[in-house]
């Protein structure tokens, strides 16, 4: 069976490799200067194009065998780039032909000033008048009997050119050496300015305070520049801070976050290290079987899940109890449910998790969102939920929008300049604030369970959309657990797209499972 062949050698001749990388905008000139889009390198290199196009933004940095090989795809397309405009002709030398009056110059390799460079040099010098013609002749280059003063410095000249007294050697010319025109500026490409809102209005994101920085500095100055001091006491911090920047972040907002509203009794621990009555639905689903065969299988991790999870429907008030086998999108809450029947187990994790017990349960907002969707035409995978009671508020998606997008920009920034000591801050930040907001004694500021259930089902409903997506996508989906792992065996790279930022997801672990001896599945 012949070797499978390389992509990025189809594109271009295998070139020097180096993990060094041209800067994002160097990157981006030279795929377009090579007549690239963005989907071929994509695909060379079995990353998505979007991808790509973080790379060439500085949004994110490739890593690994990935890296290495964009590399050499750069190298390569600088090399020939460079070997093309060696090998392209010069331009040709001026021509030998007589000069006219029209075209009059000096005998150099230097370009013919402008009428308006020679307006500005000599506004009002007089045009000199041709010379007669010496005894000798009117040849190019001919010597005259008696010196005349050259056409374009007024020097005695000892030759003519084309009847014109003129010095042969422009050493020997007093006229100034037309300047060569300054090369034209080059447009800058006008970056977009990032705007956020603030209160009814936007404002440039330069003019909105960078807390978590402001933090970070000052306490790596406190303890003198040392990084795992420093790290350790802004983790510590994490959850006071995390309160100050949502404070911020809800000034000028249309609602205000109720921190201590009433709580129904399902929300309540039922023991003192028990749990309450809600199922937030977290799944540790192993596919059963396998087709016949030895697979490859990645497992993948979900970056920020509960980054990104804070965009959820959150209730703004206090709970309010309804029955009735209806849901009201513009509200939400938990849910008492009889789940459907999942008949694709074998292929999909249930959305509802693992759960052995039969009967009605009280789920979350997004769990319930999820069926309705898996049962909606668009899907048909189960019957719709027959809903019981519930414990609702009025809601809105966008409750702590500004505060993740606060925390997002801090996280990629921190990973497009290496700053580990901010990462960590940032990622306990949003994941402690998660965990403590409901019966926790380190965070006494925010009291609200129904949020810490809906966040975290959120978390997982996103999980198994993914899940959804690879299946749809002819990966085999191996294995779902928690809320950011899925393992998937296939051509993974063309549905998800590998990188560090909260849209793409890193490689966890490689394995192979299935019969040993037999052939690779595809």
């Amino acid at each position: 069976m012949p070797p499978k062949p390389d992509p990025v050698a189809a594109l271009l001749k295998a070139g020097p490799r180096r993990v060094d990388l041209p800067a994002p905008a160097e990157r981006e000139r030279l795929r377009t200067a090579y007549g690239l889009s963005r989907t071929e390198v994509a695909d060379a290199l079995g990353v998505a194009r979007t991808t790509v196009a973080g790379w060439e933004t500085g949004r994110s940095e490739p890593q690994g065998p990935t890296r290495a090989a964009y590399a050499r795809l750069l190298d390569g397309i600088a090399a020939q780039l460079g070997d093309a405009a060696a090998d392209s002709p010069a331009p040709a030398a001026p021509s030998a032909a007589p000069a006219t009056p029209e075209t009059l110059s000096v005998p150099a390799a230097t370009p013919e000033p402008t009428p308006e460079q020679q307006d500005a040099a000599a506004p009002n010098a007089p045009v000199p008048a041709p010379a007669a013609a010496s005894a000798t002749g009117p040849d190019d280059g001919g010597a005259l009997a008696v010196p005349e003063p050259c056409v374009l410095c007024g020097q005695p000249a000892a030759h003519q050119v084309a009847g014109f007294p003129q010095h042969l050697d422009p050493a020997d010319c007093g006229a100034p050496a037309p300047a060569t025109p300054a090369p034209a500026p080059r447009e800058q490409a006008k970056q977009p300015v990032k705007v956020v809102p603030s209160g009814r209005r936007m404002q440039t994101a330069a003019e909105t305070p960078d807390l978590i920085g402001e933090v970070v500095r000052a306490v790596l100055a406190k303890h003198g520049g040392d990084l795992d001091a420093a790290t350790a006491a802004l983790v510590r911090r994490a959850i006071p801070d995390a309160m100050t920047l949502l404070d911020h972040t809800r000034k000028g907002g249309r609602y205000d976050v109720i921190g201590h509203p009433p709580i129904p009794d399902i929300l309540r621990k039922q023991t003192a290290k028990g749990a309450d009555q809600i199922w937030e639905a977290r799944p540790k689903w192993a596919r059963p079987h396998l087709p016949a065969g030895r697979h490859t299988v990645t497992a993948l991790d979900v970056n920020g899940a509960y980054l990104s999870a804070l965009k959820t429907h959150l209730p703004l008030g206090a709970l309010e109890h309804s029955t009735g086998d209806h849901h009201d999108r513009r509200r939400a809450g938990v849910h008492l449910i009889t789940p459907p029947d999942w008949h694709h187990d074998d292929v999909l994790p249930n959305p509802i998790g693992h759960r052995e017990e039969p009967g009605p349960l009280w789920v979350t907002e997004p769990t319930l969102r999820l069926l309705l969707r898996l049962s909606s035409p668009a899907y048909s995978l189960c019957e719709p939920p027959e809903i019981h009671e519930s414990f609702t508020s009025g809601a809105t998606e966008n409750l702590l929008e500004k505060f993740r997008v606060a925390l997002k920009d801090a996280r990629d920034r921190a990973i497009a300049e290496d700053d580990g000591v901010t990462l960590e801050y940032v990622k306990a930040m949003y994941s402690k604030f998660v965990s403590t907001m409901g019966e926790s004694h380190y965070n006494r500021e925010l009291y609200r369970p129904d949020w810490m259930h809906l966040i975290r089902s959120q978390a997982f409903a996103n999980l198994w959309m993914k899940a959804y997506k690879a299946h749809s996508e002819g990966l085999l989906v191996v294995r779902a657990m928690g809320t950011d792992e899925l393992h998937v065996a296939g051509q993974w790279q063309h549905v998800f797209p590998e990188g560090r930022g909260v849209t793409e997801v890193k490689v966890k672990d490689v394995y192979t499972v299935g019969t040993p001896g037999e052939a690779c599945a595809p």
